[in-house]
């Protein structure tokens, strides 16, 4: 028989807070982005399958169902080896889950930011962890799984040429329809902000070439009937990539995509004159805080006024902007929070993201809270959802800044200011050369 690697997502949307988890149930703008979110499948996974040798057999594998059932599906494959990803919040629960697998007898591999920055605490659990980047350690982790030989740790010596990227096995994401799917086309950021938890954990920064993309975008067509993409990327347009060939190729291929991107795009003509053209619906753009400026930002730093001059330059052009926020920074205050609250409601953004400074394992912010003795000892990993508060504030009390973040949450997101964002993200489609008219908002966000 075979060998067959399972490959298991311990990924998605998690909120601990009650009245936040409420709230995410019922607020239209919580609730929509949450569950876009909580459908978009472990692209890291899926890239791993489709680079396992033809001797192995692959499966792949989500959370989202009860962890019996989980275990049953998995171990009814007859694995060889089960791949299990998992973000800090999710990894106590990949944990546990660890622990059945191996109880069964199969051999068990944890990847992913966080064993990366807790490679010991992860290996209790596991048999062996990846510690980085997968690709360049796969062949052999595949190898030394079938020969029954799993060392305890799998590092790679060099970063991973994103030009011998493999097309993602999203064909093992079956007939279930999804909203989207994801694509990436760099890695990292050469930007280093301090609560980031991404953007120098894999390695250095790094852009995929065109022809990878291109021949990627070719099979999200294939299986995506709706050509709609988020692209996994942390800050697109930050490199020294050749845009011309770029948007030829993400224009040729027919699609809609989603993207993260900094405010300066707005004021680079080379850019947001072709973003629309390209396909671009809507770009994320962190303004992170009012209140703080945080480390690392470099020239991404500015003043509100100024980033948002070129948000509103970006939703000229018919590509709608989704404004990033973070709340708690040290000099937060409850009144600058009312104040961010005011600013947001007062603001021509099409869509709203909100979340609580996170000090993320392995971030600067972290290592900064950890040495100064902010941290909270009775918050485990699952509160590091973006939603629960996990360090003591400058100037508030943890439970005040909960609070008040909760307060900012549905003042934001009530159904009124929902309604008039709703109406703003239309009127930024109509201008957009590839969206008619009659396109409806949930051609993209559903």
């Amino acid at each position: 028989m075979a060998p067959h690697v399972a490959l298991v997502s311990f990924t998605g949307f998690r909120i601990r807070e009650e009245e936040m988890l409420e709230l995410g149930m019922t607020l239209p703008g919580l609730r929509g982005r949450a569950e876009a979110i909580g459908r978009l499948p472990s692209l890291g996974l899926l890239t791993l399958a489709g680079m396992t040798p033809p001797a192995w057999t692959c499966s792949y594998h989500e959370q989202g169902v009860e962890a019996d059932s989980l275990l049953e599906r998995v171990l009814a494959e007859k694995p060889t080896l089960v791949a299990i990803s998992a973000l800090t919040a999710s990894i106590n629960d990949a944990y546990l889950f660890c622990g059945r697998i191996k109880q069964a007898g199969v051999f068990v591999v944890l990847g992913g930011l966080h064993a990366t920055t807790r490679p010991q605490e992860a290996s209790r659990h596991c048999d062996a962890v990846v510690i980085g980047e997968g690709e360049p350690v796969w062949h052999q982790l595949l190898a030394d799984a079938r020969s029954g030989e799993l060392k305890q740790s799998y590092r790679a010596r060099l970063a991973f040429d994103l030009a011998n990227a493999p097309i993602p096995r999203f064909d093992l994401l079956g007939s279930e329809r999804r909203s989207r799917l994801t694509l990436q086309t760099q890695r990292g950021c050469p930007l280093a902000c301090e609560f980031c938890g991404a953007s120098r954990l894999l390695g250095p920064f790094r852009e995929k070439p065109v022809a990878g993309i291109e021949r990627e975008l070719s099979e999200v067509a294939r299986l995506s009937g709706r050509h709609i993409v988020e692209l996994a990327d942390d800050n697109t347009f930050a490199g020294n990539r050749d845009l011309d060939s770029f948007f030829e190729t993400l224009a040729a291929s027919g699609i809609r995509y989603f993207t993260e991107v900094d405010w300066r795009v707005g004021v680079r003509p080379e850019v947001v004159e072709r973003l629309a053209g390209s396909g671009c619906v809507q770009v994320l753009v962190g303004v992170e805080s009012l209140a703080h400026s945080y480390r690392g930002m470099g020239a991404k730093r500015a003043e509100p006024s100024v980033i948002m001059d070129a948000l509103s330059a970006i939703q000229q052009t018919g590509v709608a902007v989704n404004g990033c926020f973070v709340v708690g920074s040290d000099g937060e205050t409850r009144k600058s929070i009312e104040e961010l609250g005011r600013f947001i409601l007062e603001s021509d953004l099409a869509d709203v993201q909100l979340t609580l400074q996170t000090p993320f394992p392995g971030t600067a912010l972290y290592h900064r809270l950890d040495a100064s003795g902010r941290l909270l000892p009775d918050r485990d990993w699952s509160y590091y959802t973006l939603f629960d508060v996990t360090y003591r504030p400058q100037a508030m009390c943890p439970d005040e800044l909960q609070r008040a973040f909760v307060a900012l949450v549905r003042r934001v997101f009530d159904e009124e200011a929902s309604q008039r964002r709703s109406s703003i993200r239309r009127a930024v489609w109509r201008r957009h050369p590839r969206l008619g008219s009659c396109e409806s908002e949930l051609c993209f966000d559903s």
